[in-house]
């Protein structure tokens, strides 16, 4: 890529990213659009968006997002302090030297916009050349610099985590445990084996238990009834926003038969459902339940120690959150979730191999020489500079930005068949699956397909995985850049909620189907953490390589920040609170983005007739790999399970506490199915607009 084409992507980037937030700070100040810029505060005064995000403290985060909510924005400050230091090192330092460097041509300062962004990476520096060690002790630094920063953020994130708990109010999941594989004898009913058992073994921490029971049907019975009120809400909302009478077409049929038909429906299903409601608890048992206990240190005893000599029965985990409990998993056998393991193992492969294909196209987006190849009928149309410039500077990353948008709900679908007993656990499966594909295929595909198609046997040598790197990541700077540059535009389109803004502008329009976009959705903590990742690994592997990414990376960075300490308050409602469990996998992810940049480092110097620098960095990557495992021994722990003292000094905490006996009471019915619970029974008045399904 050419700098002129780079200064199009960037301009054009930066002018979209200016009009979307001016767009928002318009379209947020109407009246209708309420419910799409600040479902959670509604009727909140109006003040300066980007002022307000900065004001925003930590303590206001947690109060508004929770502690998952906490260490999302923190993510983004760490990556800002991070790609800062980075910054100037890199722009400051490397980028001179590489640009002044003669390895690859002479510098024409006049004809310098039709120059390669080549001309700022290290292929640029001279061969054995001893600015190379100006690079080499860049590595180092920014490898101390990283450490440190992820070692005072996993201590910070794990002591908010232990002060989250202590100071938390009593909650359900801390006192219950979920039971599975429960051994039922003939004529004892599930409840009464679990009943009898714990009496026996816990008898002075054991208080109550909730068996679970096969719902499948009734929440398909459920479904059905929420979808025919909506359409009746709808219905009865159009008669009365038109103020005329229903007319009928030949005077025969009309909207009046309509409601009938779904009036008629509908206390019909809810009939159903009673009926099938009152079989499930009479016959539809399955051997699991919600076991509660009256102190933390019960219910951690009941999970760490094993129950049964025989390890198959009596099994025990934590129990989630009463409101993130996902109820549809007891409804599936044992085989049904392991052939589901087994057909998204099959799928995620088909998945990769099919979005490998989209990489390798987008990549020759990016050579004119391979575009005019496959499309001989614009040679023409290529030929003229802007659209060149367009084409190689933007349209790849914005096509593969696009696709990518679609990946994280199919990971999600994958998880969820997976088997998991919680939306949280659900959405950290889909944040690894998504983390995996991300760098498996927007990173690495996009390395070797764009650079040496078919040589994917590069990781078959390990002794040359340096050096081959060291040829193919370099050759892929100018379309990374352009990537990040592409994502300004994607993440402030979190700002103008498109999607759900087009949702609400049609059913403005289309007011049979309007719907209920009152209702703040959840954060996809899922989809945008392997986002956020993404740009981490792609400033630190081209750190020393081309140093012209770090400023765009900043950017990203701080647009992320502000943005998204908006939406935690404005848009987003937290559905669950893992306490932090995200912060392991950004951990994780950090370092292996260290190494690669290693790995790369030593194949660069190697390269570069620089032997005593590439001995010299060997050491680097186990050093980090050996503070990695410190760091997993010394903090991760924290992340599992809370430990005997603090489980017991909470519980003598409140012990004494006369509200405690109240929690107990509401305990027992804490983890009743909600499809189980008593529905409000159809109505013909035309107040009736909540849907019948609002719990589940």
């Amino acid at each position: 890529m050419i700098l002129s084409a780079l200064a199009t992507s960037v301009g054009l980037n930066l002018a979209l990213t200016v009009v979307l937030a001016a767009a928002y700070s318009l379209l947020r100040r109407r009246p209708q659009y309420v419910e799409v810029y600040s479902p959670r505060r509604p009727y909140a005064p109006l003040e300066p968006w980007l002022g307000a995000a900065w004001r925003r403290t930590e303590e206001d985060i947690h109060a508004a997002a929770g502690l998952d909510g906490v260490v999302f924005v923190r993510i983004f400050a760490f990556s800002i302090r991070l790609f800062a230091a980075a910054s100037v090192l890199g722009v400051g330092v490397l980028m001179p030297v590489n640009f002044l460097g003669d390895q690859l041509r002479e510098i024409d300062f006049s004809d310098l916009p039709n120059k390669s962004v080549d001309l700022f990476s290290v292929s640029n520096v001279q061969d054995g050349s001893s600015k190379l060690w100006l690079h080499f002790s860049a590595v180092y630094i920014i490898t101390g610099i990283s450490c440190y920063l992820l070692y005072h953020e996993y201590k910070y994130i794990s002591s908010k985590r232990l002060e989250y708990f202590m100071t938390s109010k009593p909650l359900p999941q801390h006192f219950t445990v979920l039971v599975r594989a429960i051994p039922v004898s003939d004529g004892v009913s599930v409840g009464d084996a679990v009943d009898q058992f714990f009496k026996e073994y816990h008898s002075s921490t054991y208080l109550s238990h909730t068996v679970v029971h096969q719902t499948g049907k009734l929440r398909r019975l459920l479904n059905d009834a929420e979808n025919i009120c909506t359409k009746l809400t709808n219905l009865k909302y159009v008669r009365r926003s038109s103020g005329n009478p229903p007319r009928k077409f030949l005077g025969l049929f009309g909207r009046n038969d309509l409601l009938g038909k779904y009036q008629k429906r509908l206390e019909d299903l809810e009939e159903n459902v009673r009926m099938e409601q009152s079989d499930a608890t009479r016959r539809q048992e399955i051997p699991a339940a919600f076991v509660s206990f009256k102190s933390r240190y019960g219910a951690a005893n009941a999970i760490y120690i094993r129950q049964s000599d025989n390890p198959t029965e009596w099994q025990t985990e934590h129990a989630p959150d009463p409101h993130d409990v996902y109820w549809p998993f007891f409804s599936t056998s044992f085989m049904e979730r392991w052939i589901s393991k087994f057909v998204v193992f099959v799928a995620s492969i088909l998945l990769i191999l099919v979005f490998l294909l989209v990489v390798a196209f987008v990549q020759g987006l990016t050579y004119l020489e391979q575009l005019e190849k496959w499309l001989p009928f614009l040679r023409n149309i290529l030929e003229i500079a802007a659209v060149s410039q367009l084409v190689t500077g933007y349209l790849p990353s914005v096509i593969l930005q696009f696709l990518s948008s679609y990946v994280p709900s199919i990971m999600k679908l994958f998880s969820t068949m997976q088997g998991f007993v919680s939306v949280s656990r659900i959405e950290r499966s889909a944040c690894n699956k998504m983390l995996r594909f991300t760098i498996w295929t927007v990173f690495f595909a996009n390395v070797l397909t764009g650079s040496v198609l078919g040589q994917f046997e590069i990781f078959l040598d390990p002794k040359e995985i340096p050096s081959k790197l060291a040829v193919v990541v370099p050759a892929q700077a100018s379309f990374f850049i352009a990537y990040v540059v592409t994502s300004w535009t994607s993440i402030t389109s979190e700002l103008t909620q498109t999607a759900p803004l087009l949702c609400h502008l049609w059913g403005k329009c289309a007011r049979c189907c309007k719907r209920d976009n009152s209702k703040a959705p959840s954060m996809p903590y899922h989809s945008e953490i392997p986002r956020i990742l993404l740009f981490g690994l792609l400033g630190l592997t081209y750190f020393i390589v081309a140093p012209l990414i770090l400023p765009f990376v900043l950017v990203y960075f701080c647009l992320g920040y502000f943005i998204y300490c908006n939406q935690l308050f404005n848009v987003y409602w937290p559905k669950y609170d893992t306490g932090g469990r995200f912060w392991p996998i950004v951990h994780n992810t950090t370092i292996f983005s260290l190494v690669v940049m290693h790995i790369i480092a030593i194949g660069v110097f190697g390269l570069k007739k620089l032997p005593l620098a590439s001995s010299l960095l060997v050491p680097l990557p186990v050093l980090t790999l050996l503070f990695n495992e410190f760091c997993r021994n010394r903090f991760l722990p924290l992340f599992r399970a809370y430990s005997t003292e603090s489980l017991i000094k909470k519980d003598r905490e409140e012990q004494s506490k006369p509200e405690m006996a109240e929690f107990f009471s509401k305990l027992v019915t804490a983890y009743s199915d909600p499809v189980l619970k008593p529905i409000q029974r159809s109505s013909n008045s035309d107040e009736q607009t909540a849907p019948l399904l609002s719990s589940i």
